[in-house]
């Protein structure tokens, strides 16, 4: 199966105080495996005590076959010798041609048992050793090499390679490498490294992760060159990566997953331009830089606003219009009108940047509306980047008629792109300006450049090549329901740029063959793409559960806007908790589900009452670090290319923490007592995990419903058996001082 790609890492010792590491079996035979977290125990012998100081994985993909070499280097920190030996569970299918494995350059021959002969032996060793995390690897076949030394303070260095035939997701090739494993060990990888580069005789067109923030460089059309490094990491979430090849210009996939036919399903659609061929000129652009030189952002601040507007200018084009609106309690121009981007404008125009200064007060109505005034073509993609560090001081103060006065003033269409520079600024006023203009917001933190985050943004838009795209979905046969495609993030309206690829989710009440029709502008040309994605009726596993999650991730984003921007709304207040409690999304607004006295009921309206009583502060927090943490977090939920994933392990207990929510001091917090599996969260209560479906039962009072299984057990094995490999991770996550109260097949257990 592809989700168990590779392997755990585990070392047979002496004592139970060796913890499990990653990614394949190192064993010392005839010895007893030691507990996913180190628990000491009395032992006669001194305890084995090794790490892994590296993890590199090397993939090359040709034509969807994978070249794949992993090599770990083994350190023994011990004062005696191992004997160990790496086991190595099959990737999904048994698809392996190949397998080769280096101790040290010397070749050891590699025994294969079959999947009932693996299982066997997992089961051997999660009977004997109390080693829950084996059990998302039952099932399958391995690999099993013979007895090599590792001598005390001394290093080996495994290297396994293998050559793989990847499945297909829908229309999209997909690469797994299991890196949750390492939730268990009680030291960091010192140093991990992924690279994954992927060769086609056909344009490359989407290369996505959702589990991880990786780096994409493209070479060209046909090349793409994925990286991961992290040092002194412990990763929590397998490594996903997905690809498709498409001739033409506009490449376009569509995942989708269902897990309840009587529910709505969940869509990822994933489009990608082509990347300018040769010297092919971008299309034209008008940017205008609309900057703050009030009195508060005298010192570093303006110089830093100077070297930013300098940075825009110099990366600016023939063809490209341009003005600067400079502002504080007057307004001043660069030029009365547009300007057309030549060699002297650009020279006079840096010459008007070095002359800013400042001081003064805060005029945001009139430098906004006096920019957006001489902007009145639409048939060219138009970019106001507006930067200011403090609240309105001068002129109109309102921030519902600033609103208001800018959408009237913007006839052009053009994308507002705000920058907060310090805590000082109206962060929600910001946030409405950009939803309001089809727009974004991004907040410099006192300690970050001004000139690097402008920097950054520039050159994301600096190069658009379909503009107002508009996103239609046509299923075929007749249809007279409601719209099948519903809550699409983003919505239609958005701009797509050279090498950027654009994430939509969305829900679809609709199943069968469909055409997705992207439209936009290029230039003063309008174009039309449409391409085949078929709306699946039901799921048959949970491969692309993360769909729903990402999907949830970015609907709470929004649910948070709305509440921020329009007002309290008990039914988006319902819903916020819902999802968060559901899926272990935590907020400054549910992070009372981290507590271990409360119930994570989706019922309770106490709970939903708690929201409503934290999301109080949002409203009351417009400006200040409060408010900037709060609108820098619900950026970061609306605008999620991947769903939350687990944090480092909480060091009292090493398992993986909750996921990370920003809190109103702008610092992320990790929830111990809240894990994220998958689609799913599992909730420490006390002894008891449990999971939001059985979050209503209580153990004691509810016994008469609730079946009671001794972990180990013929009947646990039983239920092991019958269980999906999703619902292994479940167990698998149980730790050793824990009870486990889950619902499977319709039936509860408390596993102790």
């Amino acid at each position: 199966m592809f989700r168990r790609l590779l392997a755990l890492v585990a070392l047979l010792a002496a004592s139970a105080t060796a913890p499990v590491m990653a990614q394949g079996f190192l064993m010392i035979p005839d010895r007893p495996m030691p507990l996913p977290r180190p628990i000491p125990r009395p032992s006669p012998t001194p305890p084995a005590n090794y790490a892994i100081k590296e993890l590199s994985v090397d993939a090359r993909i040709t034509d969807q076959v994978a070249r794949i070499q992993v090599t770990q280097t083994f350190v023994n920190h011990g004062s005696t010798q191992i004997e160990a030996q790496f086991v190595f569970p099959l990737p999904y299918d048994g698809a392996i041609d190949k397998l080769t494995l280096l101790v040290d350059g010397k070749e050891f021959p590699a025994q294969l048992l079959s999947r009932e002969e693996a299982r066997k032996k997992y089961e051997a060793i999660v009977r004997s050793n109390r080693d829950p995390a084996l059990l998302e690897w039952m099932g399958q076949g391995m690999f099993q090499t013979s007895v090599f030394p590792i001598p005390a303070g001394a290093e080996r260095k495994v290297v396994l390679e293998y050559k793989q035939l990847l499945r297909k997701s829908q229309s999209l090739t997909e690469l797994l490498y299991p890196l949750s494993t390492a939730k268990f060990t009680s030291k960091p990888l010192e140093k991990l490294n992924l690279r994954i580069a992927v060769d086609s005789n056909v344009d490359i067109r989407n290369v996505y992760s959702p589990s991880h923030p990786v780096n994409v460089e493209r070479p060209d059309n046909r090349r793409a060159v994925i990286t991961y490094t992290r040092t002194g990491d412990v990763p929590t979430t397998d490594f996903r990566l997905f690809y498709d090849v498409q001739p033409g210009q506009l490449g376009t996939s569509v995942l989708t997953y269902r897990p309840n036919e009587k529910e709505d399903g969940y869509f990822l659609l994933l489009t990608t331009p082509q990347l300018p061929v040769g010297d092919a000129p971008p299309a034209a652009k008008t940017i205008v830089f609309v900057v703050d030189r009030s009195g508060s952002m005298a010192g570093k601040k303006i110089e830093q606003a100077r070297q930013a507007l300098k940075s825009v200018l110099n990366n600016l084009r023939e063809g490209d219009t341009l003005n600067i609106v400079s502002y504080e309690g007057a307004v001043e121009s660069f030029r009365p009108e547009l300007e057309k981007f030549t060699d002297a404008t650009r020279k006079a125009a840096l010459a008007y940047a070095d002359g800013l200064y400042a001081g003064g007060g805060t005029n945001i109505h009139d430098a906004l509306t006096t920019a957006l005034k001489p902007l009145t073509d639409t048939s060219r993609p138009s970019y106001l980047l507006f930067l200011t560090d403090g609240l309105p001081t001068v002129g109109e103060t309102n921030e519902s008629k600033i609103a208001a006065a800018v959408k009237a003033a913007n006839r052009a269409h053009v994308r507002l792109l705000n920058f907060g520079v310090g805590y000082d600024v109206n962060s929600r006023l910001l946030d409405r300006l950009a939803r309001e203009n089809s727009g974004a917001s991004e907040y410099v933190r006192p300690e970050d450049d001004i000139e690097v985050a402008v920097s950054r943004v520039f050159s994301r838009i600096s190069s658009p090549v379909l503009t107002n795209v508009d996103v239609q979905f046509q299923f075929d046969g007749p249809w007279s329901g409601p719209n099948p495609i519903t809550r699409m993030y983003p919505g239609s309206g958005f701009d797509l740029f050279a090498g950027e690829q654009v994430v939509i989710v969305g829900r679809y009440r609709r199943f069968g063959a469909a055409k997705v029709i992207l439209s936009g502008a290029i230039g003063p040309d309008h174009k039309v793409f449409d391409f085949p994605a078929d709306f699946i009726e039901k799921s048959g596993d949970q491969t692309l559960a993360f769909v729903e999650k990402l999907w949830a991730t970015r609907r709470i984003g929004e649910l948070i806007d709305q509440l921020d921007l329009n007002g309290h709304n008990q039914e988006l207040v319902n819903e916020l908790v819902a999802l968060s409690t559901k899926h272990g999304i935590l907020t400054p607004y549910t992070s009372f589900l981290a507590d271990e006295s409360v119930r994570p009921d989706v019922a309770s309206l106490s709970n939903q009452a708690r929201t409503t009583r934290e999301l109080e502060l949002l409203v009351r927090s417009p400006e200040g670090k409060a408010g900037v943490a709060q609108r820098f977090g619900k950026n970061a939920l609306r605008e999620a290319n991947g769903a939350p994933a687990a944090s480092k392990p909480a060091p009292a207990d090493g398992l993986p923490g909750a996921a990370t929510y920003f809190s109103v001091d702008d610092k992320q917090v990790v929830a111990s007592t809240v894990r994220n599996l998958g689609n799913q969260a599992l909730y420490k209560r006390g002894r008891v995990v449990v999971t939001p479906d059985t979050a209503n039962l209580d153990v004691e009072k509810d016994a008469a419903s609730i079946t009671t299984v001794d972990r180990y057990s013929s009947e646990y094995f039983a239920i092991v058996s019958a269980n999906s490999p999703e619902e292994n991770q479940i167990l698998a996550n149980q730790a050793s001082d824990e009870d486990l109260l889950v619902r499977l097949r319709g039936k509860a257990y408390l596993i102790k």
